[in-house]
């Protein structure tokens, strides 16, 4: 059983997310997720371990093609919520303006959302 002093910090999900997100690495990922955990975007909402691998596995594949720029421009952690803006671009997409919001409960992403504006390239 676990105990509060042996739980990571928001913070620390929070870095290791995007340590995971910059690699590419989807079991990275997913090891800051529970069963019970729930992506919202305004695509629809991704909910478990098997949905939530399928959501990045799905934006790795834009992300894994190279010539890729993403910028983290605000990183905040205010207790048990996370959020963040960033930047970036892709072959397909630039990514004026992206923001997450994570709800870390357990030291664990309970919830994340998700929104950016996408401008294709195409």
């Amino acid at each position: 059983m676990s105990t509060g002093t042996d739980l990571k910090t928001a913070a620390a999900v929070l870095d290791h997310y995007l340590a995971a997100f910059m690699d590419l690495d989807t079991d990275g990922i997913l090891a800051e997720y529970t069963d019970d955990s729930a992506i919202i975007t305004n695509t629809g909402s991704f909910h478990g371990l098997d949905d939530i691998g399928s959501f990045f596995e799905g934006r790795f594949e834009e992300f894994a093609q190279g010539n890729v720029d993403v910028e983290v421009d605000q990183r905040t952690v205010d207790g048990d919520i996370a959020y963040i803006t960033w930047h970036g671009e892709t072959p397909d997409n630039v990514y004026e303006f992206a923001t997450d919001t994570f709800v870390i409960h357990d030291g664990s992403i309970e919830t994340q959302t998700f929104a950016a504006k996408i401008t294709p390239k195409n």
